[in-house]
């Protein structure tokens, strides 16, 4: 258990075997665009060589092909095979892992889509935590105000999460009962939430990047630090009349059973009630007044 979040380590088992590490706790770095795939193509490709300058070059060995759904070698071939969907396709899936078996922490998702009502492009790049310790959380708000400044985001966040592969059904039967344990640890749905997010911002984060048109309706940066009076929230002013919202040093999960309620989250989660991203679909093991409370986890 580290002081800020702790150890998720969940294994799939096969008759009463222990198999694959499957679900762990993790680091997102998330961006939702309302933009169509080929007019940001060549920005998310330089996100994509600035995450592995950071984690370097051989961290990530496989893809799935969208195709056919197999895993992948991501080698001199792979490469070349994701370049040509992303220059030349309309639209664009990729998943990029450091394993095709196992969640190990590295991934890169993204989705490039065509320009619709409350579809949305969206990018993410998982971190372990491990990362996070060894190189400090101030690197890795570094790295995504890196991401970040290359990207025409609406909204985006930086923090914690419960990191599973989504297209496996039922997964997050397994997680229910921490979720609400550990209120900072999010539940990613990025698939979904991609065709229905919109403008709307995706829950409170340890970073919370801000653009327009919610910035705007809350009076810019400036309207943002007259209501978060919490000790060690920051507002910071980013190009293109942006901004990111820090809530602390360190990512924190929480613990309602130890009295870590995250008061800083709950204050900036009633600032953005408005315009937050709260009609999703069930996740597996989750009713809808479970759903409701977990979405709600920071305002009730």
């Amino acid at each position: 258990m580290n002081e800020h979040y702790p150890r998720v380590r969940l294994y799939s088992t096969i008759g009463g075997e222990q198999r694959s590490l499957y679900i762990r706790e993790s680091v997102s770095l998330t961006f939702y665009m309302k933009r169509p795939h080929q007019e940001i193509v060549q920005e998310v490709m330089r996100c994509m060589e600035v995450y592995l300058r950071a984690i370097g070059p051989q961290v990530l060995g496989w893809y799935a092909d969208p195709y056919s759904g197999d895993w992948e070698e991501l080698d001199d071939k792979g490469w070349a095979y994701i370049r040509r969907l992303m220059l030349e396709e309309p639209v664009a899936q990729i998943w990029l892992s450091e394993s095709p078996s196992e969640t190990t922490g590295y991934e890169v998702l993204y989705r490039g889509r065509l320009l619709k009502k409350n579809v949305t492009s969206a990018l993410s790049f998982i971190l372990p935590t491990e990362y996070l310790e060894a190189h400090g959380p101030g690197h890795v708000r570094d790295l995504a105000l890196e991401l970040a400044a290359k990207l025409p985001f609406c909204s985006g966040h930086g923090g914690l999460c419960f990191n599973y592969p989504e297209s496996v059904v039922g997964t997050t039967d397994a997680i229910r009962e921490m979720s609400f344990r550990h209120p900072g640890l999010d539940i990613p749905g990025f698939h979904f939430d991609s065709f229905s997010i919109g403008t709307r911002v995706k829950g409170v984060h340890w970073l919370n990047f801000l653009g327009q048109p919610v910035l705007g309706e809350l009076g810019g940066a400036a309207g943002l630090r007259e209501r978060l009076r919490s000790p060690g929230t920051t507002v910071q002013e980013l190009d293109g009349e942006r901004a990111v919202v820090t809530l602390g040093t360190w990512p924190e999960a929480g613990d309602t059973e130890q009295g870590r309620t995250l008061p800083e989250y709950r204050e900036l989660a009633r600032v953005l009630e408005p315009w937050l991203y709260m009609d999703r679909g069930n996740w597996g093991g989750f009713s809808d007044e479970d759903m409701r409370r977990w979405e709600r986890r920071f305002l009730d």
